[in-house]
């Protein structure tokens, strides 16, 4: 499989695109997020603006309130968003008190009509993942973020291990996963192909593609050239004809691509948009994404 893939990653781009675009739906699903606990993790993460090993310029904050987190939802159901995540800093859920909120933020979210709940809350633990479950959580979100071969290089606080056993207990207790990655930060291309197999192994609902955006003061912040607009669309394309029954999500850096191939991306291989703006860095306006699938001649799920 992994001879096969690179031979179509290498193929003419529209050829490939042509192939791609066979696995996509004419409907794209809006999805949105509450930063809901910012900075100050323990992790090592060499992309990351949260992590407590480097001195970025963020604001942190603890956990914020469920009123928060319900007016934020609300708001983003009104912008076409069918699914909402809180999204919390840290390894892991805290233990007691921050936790046991989560879980009521969960089945706040749940009690809005056409919006599903989804969280982000780090590597868990076998009884994390069952009290997630029973709160009635429709979607979890934990990334591979790269793949397992290049993961030292990207953090050494935890393992790639320890994120593909998250997302296989998030499947053992039935709740829907979202995992997917980070592209530019210094993979070669075998690597984004092991990526698309390695996903096509977890088999997740939704793969979020997130483009690194290099934060000032990380070990990353000056890896801007590590892939270009090109080779986002090939490993689109690779990852879609790879994973066709997942939904490929736009998410964090999207921005890095001009609007003419994000709007070839939404044709050929991405049916999902996480509108707004993300963790630490700045999105669209939701107008404008509605407005663009419009034009695209797709429908909003």
């Amino acid at each position: 499989m992994k001879e096969e893939l690179l031979r179509l990653y290498n193929l003419d781009l529209d050829e490939l695109l042509k192939i791609s675009s066979k696995y996509v739906k004419n409907e794209v699903e809006f999805c949105s997020l509450i930063n809901a606990r910012n900075g100050k993790c323990s992790q090592n993460c060499k992309y990351c603006a949260q992590s407590s090993h480097y001195c970025t310029d963020i604001e942190s904050y603890p956990l914020v309130s469920v009123d928060e987190v319900k007016r934020v939802a609300l708001e983003a159901k009104s912008h076409k968003a069918s699914r909402f995540a809180i999204v919390t800093s840290g390894k892991t859920p805290d233990e007691g008190r921050d936790f046991q909120i989560e879980l009521d933020m969960i089945r706040e979210i749940n009690k809005i009509e056409g919006l599903k709940s989804c969280a982000s809350l780090g590597i868990l633990n076998e009884e994390q993942a069952k009290q997630l479950a029973q709160a009635g959580l429709k979607r979890f979100h934990h990334n591979i973020n790269t793949a397992e071969s290049y993961y030292p290089e990207v953090c050494t606080t935890h393992s790639w291990r320890d994120r593909f056993n998250t997302c296989k207990l998030v499947k053992k207790y039935g709740m829907e996963l979202c995992c997917g990655v980070i592209l530019g930060m210094g993979e070669s291309v075998e690597q984004r192909v092991e990526m698309a197999m390695e996903l096509a192994e977890i088999e997740p609902d939704s793969i979020p593609i997130n483009i690194l955006m290099p934060i000032a003061q990380t070990p990353f912040e000056n890896y801007l050239d590590k892939i270009d607009e090109e080779n986002v669309l090939r490993t689109l394309a690779v990852f879609k004809i790879a994973n066709p029954n997942s939904v490929l999500r736009f998410c964090g850096g999207r921005m890095r691509l001009s609007e003419e191939n994000q709007r070839k991306a939404l044709k050929t291989c991405v049916e999902g948009i996480m509108v707004g703006n993300y963790l630490t860095t700045v999105g669209k306006a939701p107008e404008e994404d509605i407005k663009t699938v419009s034009d695209l001649g797709l429908v909003v799920l």
